[in-house]
């Protein structure tokens, strides 16, 4: 099996995912634009804040998994890496390194791997502080609009994010990583040298894409750009999230 699958898998076998249809009763938020059948309009227009900015409210998940397994899928020759993070690539893309991925250990996935996870997560607007709250492993972030990158900030998985606008783009920077994440499923390599910059655009009510810069000179020859894309899941709410539960295999796992 390969070993994106694999892990995947994993992912599931660890409670990861629940099927949308078993989250909460049905309820479609106030405000939210039906058409003729009475059901959300996803092809709607995106809604507003107050501010006149897109407001990217909603519990957004993964639409496919191909970046999540490869986040360089779409880019010719993929992702131009140094010779030592493309062999770790290649032993990891081999399985050699199965068991050392965060998200197998019920570590926190990283950016921008978590937003493509296989599991919903809330993203809330607000003029100060976004918020993305992740269903997955029950991590969150706050993306702060009102100040500059810290010089040194305390090294993490999720890093430390500003944001800022761009038109109708909010334009995320994320530092201070603590280069122990994986890019995907896939293993493409972190440092600690990492910044990621998302670009969020919202082109439909029910549509959500971010634009991800991965610039990490340790690990890679020059910054280069993937695509998320994400679809609204307009009536429901996340759940709580359970890691290794009743697990009984880490004891048994393979040492590799």
């Amino acid at each position: 099996m390969p070993k994106a699958a694999s892990v995947v898998i994993v992912f599931l076998l660890l409670g990861g995912v629940t099927p949308v249809v078993a989250q909460w009763v049905p309820k479609v938020p106030p405000g939210t634009p039906l058409g003729p059948d009475n059901r959300p309009n996803l092809a709607a227009a995106a809604p507003r804040g107050a501010d006149g900015k897109p407001d990217f409210s909603g519990i957004w998940t993964g639409d496919g998994l191909a970046n999540f397994r490869d986040l360089a899928s779409e880019i010719p020759g993929g992702a131009p890496m140094q010779p030592w993070a493309e062999a770790l690539y290649k032993e990891r893309l081999a399985g050699k390194h199965a068991w050392n991925e965060p998200d197998a250990n019920c570590l926190p996935q990283g950016v921008p791997k978590i937003n493509l996870a296989p599991a919903p997560w809330k993203f809330i607007a607000s003029p100060g502080t976004m918020v993305i709250l992740y269903e997955a492993f029950g991590q969150w972030r706050q993306i702060q609009m009102d100040r500059a990158l810290v010089k040194d900030p305390n090294p993490s998985w999720l890093g430390y994010s500003i944001g800022r606008w761009d038109g109708d783009t909010l334009v995320v920077t994320t530092t201070g990583f603590n280069g122990k994440t994986w890019l995907d499923t896939g293993g493409h390599p972190t440092t600690e040298a990492l910044i990621v910059t998302e670009r969020f655009r919202r082109p439909t009510f029910g549509k959500l894409e971010i634009e991800v810069t991965i610039d990490d000179a340790k690990a890679y020859t020059k910054p280069w750009t993937a695509m998320q894309r994400m679809r609204l899941l307009p009536d429901t709410e996340l759940l709580e999230f359970e890691c290794l539960e009743n697990e009984r295999f880490q004891k048994h796992k393979p040492v590799l």
